[in-house]
């Protein structure tokens, strides 16, 4: 196809530089950023081999993106068992949650860099008859050597941010040629369907793929135990912190009447150490529950992965983080809402903007900025009540929308080939 001269110069550039990638590869994976044991995947060349009969490909970026995919996964599924079902994402922390969230049969890739030869390698050897992309995450040689090859494309919880919109409609052709390949497009709301629609693509609904997800898990064992070992106190939750906040957070608790149970929950569980520390010094006892996993303490740091779902619901409060210092632009807040577990948050959440403002429709989340948070969190746990009341709000809301996107999924199933008859 006759590419427009922007995506030409991309196809140029990615095609002069491939030769670059492993040694670039190879320098993040020293840094920590690539999987070492895995860098072949990075440049289209799979280590499994692809289950036979049709084969839904779907990516999402990072561990937030990733892990909204799962309802899909799990209906595909169990809706059409003949299709095999590939995951990419392109983090290590994605990688390792995905690794423990995936259902059984779902394989998991990290996405080949988008270079022309790492595209081919990979759809020679995928041969996916159905590809779908979450949010904004589009890279031009896999999206447009898809097309050529007549998969069925779907872009799903589509969204833009001002400075990818802007860059779009700068590039007009471009934008035309990407969005309008797409088979199904599902916006993640009306400010983003209208966007779409500008730059060329035919929206067919909404469908937020941050809802539908089910309940977070948890170890019933572990949450039975902890529930007994905490139960002398209420249980304060920092769900999700980064740096920069731990220390808010700790100065908010120390002020606390009657100090709850702090249980702080890094984003980077590498960090774990770190901020027992900076709890030590502000003498509190600590648990570092990759160290010491049975024990409990006046501050817990939960620097495990795949456990959210049992610290929000051993909470009586969480503080959703990444939304108290800027730059970040929020967590989830849908997570604790499923599991009726109250919420407080932060000013930032750029990320959750639609989300947050819902819930303060409803009354479903409570709102501090840093140098008020004590405050605020005094009074919310002197009326568990009111918190109760606010969780249960918040659960209808998430539970009516999580419908909502389990509709829209239909549409997306409807794009596989029909099944073969046994």
């Amino acid at each position: 196809m006759s590419l427009p001269l922007s995506l030409s110069l991309y196809r140029a550039a990615t095609t002069a530089l491939e030769p670059l990638a492993p040694l670039l590869l190879s320098r993040r994976a020293k840094a920590g950023k690539e999987d070492r044991a895995r860098l072949n995947e990075r440049l289209g060349r799979p280590r499994h081999a692809r289950p036979d009969g049709p084969l839904v490909w779907l990516h999402g970026a990072s561990v937030g993106e990733s892990l909204s995919i799962l309802p899909l996964v799990e209906r595909l599924r169990a809706e059409r068992p003949d299709a095999a079902v590939l995951v990419t994402s392109g983090t290590v922390t994605s990688a390792q949650l995905l690794a423990r969230r995936l259902p059984q049969g779902a394989i998991h890739q990290f996405l080949p860099v988008d270079t022309p030869g790492g595209a081919r390698r990979f759809l020679d050897h995928w041969r996916p008859d159905l590809a779908v992309f979450v949010e904004s995450e589009l890279w031009p040689n896999l999206l447009l050597e898809a097309k050529d090859r007549g998969v069925k494309l779907a872009l799903v919880s589509a969204k833009l941010s001002d400075k990818s919109f802007a860059g779009w409609k700068a590039r007009p052709l471009a934008a035309w040629t990407m969005f309008g390949g797409f088979d199904l497009i599902l916006a993640q709301d009306a400010r983003a369907a209208e966007r779409l629609e500008t730059l060329g693509g035919s929206v067919a609904g909404l469908a937020d793929l941050k809802f539908g997800s089910a309940p977070l898990p948890a170890d019933d064992a572990a949450l039975a135990s902890l529930r007994v070992r905490l139960s002398d106190r209420p249980v304060l939750l920092a769900a999700s912190t980064h740096p920069g906040e731990d220390e808010i957070v700790l100065e908010a608790w120390r002020g606390l009447p009657n100090r709850p149970h702090l249980v702080i929950v890094p984003r980077h569980p590498e960090r774990g150490p770190a901020i027992a520390d900076q709890a030590l010094a502000a003498d509190a006892t600590v648990a570092l529950r990759s160290q010491e996993p049975d024990d409990v303490a006046e501050v817990v740091v939960a620097d495990t992965l795949g456990e959210l779902g049992l610290w929000f619901r051993l909470a009586d409060l969480a503080i959703v983080a990444g939304s108290l210092v800027p730059g970040i632009g929020g967590h989830n807040p849908l997570e604790p809402a499923r599991v009726n577990c109250p919420v407080v948050s932060g000013p930032h959440v750029e990320n959750w903007l639609t989300a947050y403002a819902d819930l303060r429709e409803v009354e479903g989340a409570a709102f501090a900025d840093a140098p008020v948070l004590g405050q605020r969190l005094a009074a919310l746990l002197a009326s568990p009540e009111a918190l109760d009341a606010q969780a249960a709000r918040a659960r209808s809301f998430v539970v009516r929308r999580d419908a909502e996107t389990r509709a829209g999924l239909d549409r997306i199933v409807g794009l596989l080939p029909p099944e073969t008859p046994a």
